[in-house]
């Protein structure tokens, strides 16, 4: 899992060959905490998007680059466009579906 920063960003997120879904968290954030599980497994299932983490406590300005006012928050980025997300707590199945269907219409 890459952890994504300011000073990542274009390297990793923006300029990456495939989508990449920012996972925006906190450590004092139990919601995250549950949500992470989720994420890392589906990190290693698919191979067809990257997956980053966002520390908001680290990485504020990054996190109001997105508007983020609420965590959990996942993001499906693609160059520089947002192509899906997702606020708060979610099952892996319902997360497979935001996937997909961000990928859908891409």
């Amino acid at each position: 899992m890459l952890e994504i920063t300011r000073d990542n960003y274009d390297a990793e997120v923006k300029n990456s060959a495939v989508p990449v879904l920012l996972d925006f968290w906190a450590s004092w954030c139990a919601p995250c905490r549950m949500l992470s599980p989720i994420v890392d497994e589906l990190s290693a299932e698919r191979g067809d998007i990257r997956f980053g983490k966002v520390n908001v406590d680290e990485q504020p300005a990054l996190a109001s680059a997105f508007g983020i006012s609420s965590i959990p928050t996942l993001v499906l980025v693609s160059g520089d466009k947002i192509i899906g997300q997702s606020v708060g707590y979610c099952q892996k199945p319902e997360l497979c579906a935001m996937i997909d269907g961000a990928l859908a219409k891409q």
